[in-house]
């Protein structure tokens, strides 16, 4: 005895039962609607994957409780380098709430120009870039400057300093607002930063007395 067929599915709708097109466009969207939803839940489980992977990432990376801007002790650093070189490297004795973040002598790229770095913050929560180039020529002193002209001298405690001032728009101006530079033995002493000039000429006060040391050492023939 063959079974009975299925009694086609009545539409609520329509108060009749649906027709074979009808039970295939049904079908059709269920299928659809569910294999949207999948995707759906698919996506979500992803992202709970990878969130929880980054947050493991973090946990397991270890970091550095030290501030940024934590203060360095250029002093030894300048002891260390020095014992290879024969010009005198600048030793700043900082004013009160000034500090180093950073000192490094640099061997210079293909100039061949080496150089001392002391990164300096200011009171005024600003930063100059006093740099020693060692047997520097005006190439490479108009290269730290993005060849800006001289507009300007000062002379504070004795040594004259040219006065450079970035023209370029604020936003383009990166560290470089204002400049001192002189020189002194083989040395080209530049202070490049954002702080007022008053900050500026505090520092070249602070260096003046070692600036002329060279000078008056180079000029004796090193004695």
């Amino acid at each position: 005895m063959s079974a009975a067929k299925r009694a086609p599915r009545v539409v609520a709708e329509l108060g009749r039962p649906e027709t074979a097109e009808e039970t295939r466009s049904r079908l059709a969207e269920n299928s659809r609607t569910y294999r949207a939803r999948k995707t759906v839940n698919n996506l979500v489980l992803s992202l709970l994957v990878t969130v929880g992977a980054v947050i493991v990432i973090v946990l397991l990376v270890p970091r550095s409780e030290a501030p940024l801007d934590r203060p360095v002790d250029f002093a030894t650093v300048a002891a260390q380098v020095q014992t290879g070189i024969d010009e005198p490297l600048l030793v700043p004795d900082l004013p009160a709430d000034w500090r180093a973040n950073a000192a490094q002598w640099r061997l210079g790229g293909s100039d061949k120009i080496p150089s001392w770095y002391i990164g300096l913050l200011t009171p005024a929560n600003e930063f100059i870039a006093l740099t020693q180039g060692l047997g520097a020529n005006p190439s490479w002193v108009a290269a730290q400057l993005e060849n800006a002209p001289a507009t300007d001298t000062v002379t504070i405690d004795d040594v004259t300093w040219d006065v450079y001032r970035n023209t370029a728009p604020e936003n383009d101006r990166g560290n470089f607002d204002y400049a001192l530079v002189t020189e002194a033995g083989t040395s080209a002493y530049l202070l490049v930063g954002t702080a007022p000039e008053a900050e500026f000429a505090e520092l070249a006060g602070v260096l003046a007395g070692q600036i002329s040391a060279n000078t008056n050492t180079n000029t004796n023939g090193g004695q």
